[in-house]
């Protein structure tokens, strides 16, 4: 289980994009996440007539390193850190992400 899924709210909590939030499009690996519309790079791209891609400067979304980003705490409205805890008990049970600072379960 990941602190940080596809689908979650984050706020950026360090580098060019800092205070900046967004919504994790993709996990790429177990450290690094894609975040839309964060971590713009500009890319010179060349061209290829086989695949019908045009040469250019294009803008790409490049990932950032899951450290520098925090999970979005609504209620709060702060970046906050997430903890894990098992409810219900014996085949119910079930391991859910929560905040912190609140205890609020964070999946549904």
């Amino acid at each position: 289980m990941k602190r940080i899924r596809k689908g979650d709210d984050v706020v950026v909590i360090a580098g060019k994009d800092k205070g900046r939030r967004g919504t994790v499009s993709r996990v790429v690996s177990d450290d690094r996440v894609l975040v839309e519309g964060l971590n713009v790079v500009k890319k010179h791209q060349r061209p290829d007539p086989n695949k019908g891609v045009p040469g250019g400067v294009v803008d790409k979304e490049m990932p950032l390193h899951i450290s520098n980003v925090m999970l979005w705490n609504a209620k709060a409205e702060k970046g906050d850190r997430i903890g894990y805890r098992v409810e219900g008990e014996g085949d119910a049970a079930r391991k859910v992400r929560y905040f912190k600072s609140n205890g609020e379960v964070v999946d549904g």
